[in-house]
């Protein structure tokens, strides 16, 4: 079965929680506008025999909160609840996916970013650690950028900022492994030990990608499901992964993002008055603090 409970932020510390404050403690913030404000953004879908439905929510909750706890106290920086449904129909034929739609998951991002915006806060970072649904949190950025001129919306992916876990790859593992692999099965012994089974895990690559034009690292450039390529879900090799290794590859991560967080913070960008034609009836009256 799918353990969902390992999706949860326990990595967070509570004063890095935004779900934890009051509606009067949001409001009474200080410099909302340079509080950074991180949303992990998961999926539930099948990883293998041998790692749990819940690894992208896990994986990015995780990483999103020991970063938090690797924060110094003058940055100010929330973590939200993270987004555990994604877009994962890659993974259909699998018992335990759960997926929401393209639409469904960009008009939940966009209602989650104006929330943001609406309670005074101007940058928002989501951290995703789902690959088949970037493109989705690319456009809800710019959608909610052409809604709010003032609004910093970074999209990213969990594995973007520097890490040390190609340290511990085989070359064919970097060149061909794209789900349950290697680095995700480290991780998750990591952060969620309980939910791995090792003596399960099975090594399955897909085939290099018959054009070098199409595909010059043999990565498929077609579309693609988990299924074409075996019954078992794997794509890499998770046989070679170890705790210790998660346990790196983790606290690499947490300093990376911690720093891009604090980059974040002080960070300034361009600054747009004018309104976007079509977009820019999102407005109205928010209570202010409490004297």
């Amino acid at each position: 079965t799918c353990r969902t409970e390992t999706a949860m932020p326990s990595t967070t510390p509570a004063d890095r929680f935004l779900p934890y404050l009051s509606w009067t403690e949001v409001a009474a913030l200080p410099d909302k506008a340079n509080t950074v404000i991180v949303l992990p953004v998961g999926a539930m879908e099948q990883h293998g025999p041998h790692l749990p439905c819940s690894v992208d929510a896990t994986i990015a909750a995780g990483v999103v909160g020991a970063a938090m706890a690797q924060l110094p106290a003058a940055v100010p920086a929330f973590a939200m609840a993270p987004i555990v449904y994604g877009k994962s129909e890659e993974h259909l034929h699998f018992p335990g996916t759960v997926t929401l739609s393209g639409e469904t998951l960009l008009a939940t991002i966009n209602e989650i970013g104006e929330s943001v915006y609406r309670a005074g806060f101007r940058k928002l970072l989501f951290v995703n650690g789902h690959g088949g649904q970037p493109q989705v949190l690319e456009i809800a950025a710019r959608e909610l950028r052409l809604r709010h001129g003032d609004f910093i919306v970074v999209p990213s992916f969990t594995w973007r900022v520097p890490h040390v876990a190609g340290q511990y790859l085989s070359n064919l593992e970097k060149k061909l492994a794209m789900h349950a692999g290697h680095a995700e099965t480290a991780l998750m012994l990591a952060l969620a030990p309980q939910t791995v089974h090792m003596e399960r895990a099975v090594i399955n690559y897909p085939p290099v990608f018959p054009s070098s034009l199409l595909s010059p690292d043999g990565r498929p450039a077609c579309a693609w499901t988990a299924r074409d390529f075996g019954p078992s879900g794997v794509i890499g090799d998770p046989t070679p992964a170890t705790a210790e290794q998660g346990q790196e590859i983790l606290q690499s991560l947490a300093r990376s993002w911690a720093a891009a967080i604090a980059e974040l913070h002080e960070l300034q960008w361009a600054s747009r008055d004018e309104a976007t034609w079509g977009r820019a009836q999102h407005q109205g009256h928010v209570e202010p603090a409490l004297a």
